[in-house]
């Protein structure tokens, strides 16, 4: 074996060794923990009975942090070292003041000794011993009978005193080892509880060595009451601990996993006793014994008898049951989630997907036949952006579809406000450009380019882009619990300001479209285009205005289920409706054969193409139709004539009263009996009707 290996297999089996013994420290750890725990158990319970007529004190195997009770541990010093210098032989008053003082300065302290021993025989030479009066604060009296008279060795059972006999080298059970890094002129004990003061106490002891190798060698100590100090066996919080706790206890409780300890403050009981807590069943579990709290005495019991295998209520009584799938809270086994009924759900949503299907098609089939008249006149840009908005408002229900988590809503929010608002300006944007034409009087056309309507219709679009990211980034939309008829959970996305501030935004946009569409409700157009418009911008109108009305008034606490479905109504009826009504008689046209025919019913009308889509009919890759554009330069000028000689006849007639109306004339479709007949009628004059002027909105 190579050096290298040696030293590898030494560093490794170092390793182990340094676990295993950190294991068996923690495991004698717990093991004092718990015969301390027994201890004050016993104490507590048999104080005034058997234990003091047998035991005189009653030792823990866990040490006190000693640091708390530093300024009594310096003045134990102070006082160890003015002796030695002053010498202990024959200052008895001056050992009397000196613990007096101790006791009366420092409240801690009960009592206090100093002890005058001979070097050589370890016999008593003298003693000054103070305590505090019984059990009370009070003045320090001095005790002269504790059971040592002089000439004999003090009693190595007490705690405070360090057997002579024993070697110096080997440090005393009793007393514990100094804090890391600190070095001690005496030692502390560990705790004990003293029958004849009642109390738990723990002891300073510092020597007093001779100043030459023989002599008197002294022996202070004081006595420490730490009958205040609390047993905490829960764990700290969020490093809250309180003053008075002793930190070697934390965590020490027998609560199951399935419950949480929560500490029960002593306010006029006893401080040191074991159980001192509670056992709360944790969130989303529960106990059908005591509401779910249990005591720490009877959890203490329960375990021990566990551990000594006399009973198993420790697993059966005091361990909690966990709730039913998404309970924060329960008493018993109801469920708490809403039920999700996955095939109705998918089958709503396969019937979205084919639909996005068919828009995208139907886009599709409508680019390839885009030369026919059918869907040239109509604007083939505007046609496939309202199919895109269209399919963008199907994904909704692929969106809504899984339980509702922060991805969902993001996803839920854009695909239903994008997509309406894509739709919906695109229909907005060819009705207001029939509007236009509609209203003006003059024999001059005004042509609005699709150019020209996208430029208004982009920043309309920007807008709402802009909403919708600054409403995700600064206030991404997430989902929350929300209960229903059963009160039962299930995930809703939360609506706030943003979505009310773009719902009002959304209803003054209807509005808008609303007054558009009824403008041009006598407006005549090819294929009759602008009436079935307004009414997809009446039904989109309609039907967002019932679904608010069935969610909020009819339907508040429906489950996940019934909002799935009035979901998939609402965009069916708004949806599918707008795509029916706009591209439903141009594909029945092309399928008959008669997408490149003009619209002769509306050409007998006198609706011309110019004057129903604005002149959008003419797509720039095609020659100007000359002998189109002289026919509807022929209708003008025989309206602007027959205006004229309408105006000539009028007044006419007003400036010859004489003149009497014939039944039958000219006038007498006007139901006025009044007015005066044109004498041009008499004479046979044939003149045809005027058209009668667009009305003025």
């Amino acid at each position: 074996m190579g050096k290298s290996s040696f030293w590898r297999t030494s560093l490794i089996m170092a390793v182990l060794i340094g676990t295993v013994r950190t294991e068996e420290n923690v495991y004698v750890k717990k093991g004092n923990i718990e015969s301390s725990l027994e201890t004050i158990h016993e104490v507590a319970i048999t104080s005034l009975g058997y234990l003091c007529l047998t035991e005189q004190f009653k030792y823990l195997t866990v040490p006190l942090d000693p640091l708390r009770f530093e300024s009594t541990r310096q003045k134990a010093d102070l006082a160890a070292a003015l002796l030695q210098d002053l010498g202990v032989a024959h200052h008895n008053g001056l050992q009397d003041s000196i613990s007096k003082n101790l006791i009366v300065s420092d409240k801690t302290v009960l009592s206090t000794r100093v002890l005058v021993i001979n070097a050589s025989t370890g016999s008593l030479v003298n003693c000054a011993w103070w305590q505090k009066q019984g059990l009370d604060i009070g003045e320090p009296r001095k005790i002269t009978d504790i059971g040592m008279e002089v000439g004999s060795r003090p009693n190595s059972n007490y705690p405070w005193y360090e057997d002579a006999d024993s070697s110096p080298g080997v440090r005393s059970p009793k007393f514990v080892e100094s804090p890391p890094n600190v070095a001690y002129k005496g030692w502390w004990t560990y705790p004990y509880y003293s029958c004849s003061n009642k109390r738990w106490l723990i002891s300073y002891s510092v020597p007093i060595p001779p100043p030459g190798r023989r002599g008197l060698k002294g022996f202070l100590s004081l006595d420490v009451d730490v009958s205040h100090l609390e047993i905490n066996q829960c764990e700290v919080k969020d490093n809250k601990r309180l003053d008075n706790e002793i930190s070697i206890f934390h965590g020490s409780h027998k609560c199951h996993n399935s419950t949480e300890c929560s500490y029960k403050q002593t306010l006029n009981g006893v401080p040191w006793t074991r159980g001192k807590y509670q056992c709360v069943c944790r969130a989303g579990f529960f106990s059908p014994y005591h509401n779910g709290i249990f005591n720490g005495t009877l959890v203490e019991e329960a375990w021990s008898e566990l551990v000594e295998n006399r009973s198993t209520s420790w697993k059966t009584v005091f361990q909690c049951r966990k709730c039913a799938p998404g309970c924060h809270f329960c008493t018993d086994l109801s469920p708490c989630l809403a039920t999700y009924h996955w095939p109705f759900r998918i089958a709503l949503l396969t019937f979205s997907i084919i639909c996005v299907v068919w828009t995208i098609a139907l886009n599709v089939y409508m680019f390839k036949h885009r030369k026919l008249k059918v869907f040239k006149v109509a604007s083939p840009i505007f046609l496939s952006i309202t199919l895109f908005g269209c399919a963008t408002m199907y994904l909704e229900m692929a969106a809504i579809f899984p339980i509702l988590d922060q991805y969902s809503c993001i996803a839920t929010k854009w695909s239903r406000h994008l997509g309406f608002c894509v739709t919906y300006t695109a229909l907005l944007m060819k009705t207001w450009r029939v509007s236009l034409t509609y209203r003006v009087k003059s024999a001059h056309k005004v042509k609005l380019t699709d150019k020209q309507l996208l430029q208004w219709m982009v920043p309309i679009l920007l807008v709402m882009l802009i909403y919708l990211g600054t409403w995700t980034f600064s206030d991404t939309p997430n989902a929350e619990d929300i209960v229903d008829n059963e009160n039962l959970r299930f995930k809703q996305c939360v609506y706030n300001w943003w979505d009310h501030s773009l719902a009002i935004g959304e209803v003054l946009f209807l509005a808008w479209g609303i007054r558009v569409c009824y403008s041009v409700r006598n407006a005549e157009s090819l294929y009759n285009e602008a009436r079935l418009i307004s009414y997809a911008i009446y039904n989109i109108a309609i039907v967002n205005i019932m679904m608010i009305a069935f969610h909020l008034f009819i339907f508040p606490r429906a489950g996940p289920d019934i909002k799935y479905l009035l979901g998939f109504i609402r965009t069916q009826l708004s949806t599918s409706t707008t795509i029916a009504l706009v591209f439903g008689p141009k594909i029945i046209r092309v399928l008959r054969g008669q997408g490149d025919q003009w619209d002769n019913r509306a050409r007998s009308r006198g609706v011309t193409a110019s004057f129903s889509l604005n002149g959008i009919g003419l797509v720039p890759e095609e020659p100007q139709d000359l002998f189109q554009e002289n026919e509807e330069l022929k209708e003008e000028i025989q309206k602007l004539a027959a205006q004229i000689e309408f105006m000539k006849i009028v007044h006419m007639e007003s400036n010859n009263r004489h003149v009497k109306p014939k039944i039958g004339g000219y006038f007498s479709a006007l139901n006025a009996p009044n007015v005066v007949q044109s004498p041009l009628a008499k004479q046979g004059y044939n003149l045809s009707q005027p058209s009668k002027p667009p009305e003025e909105l």
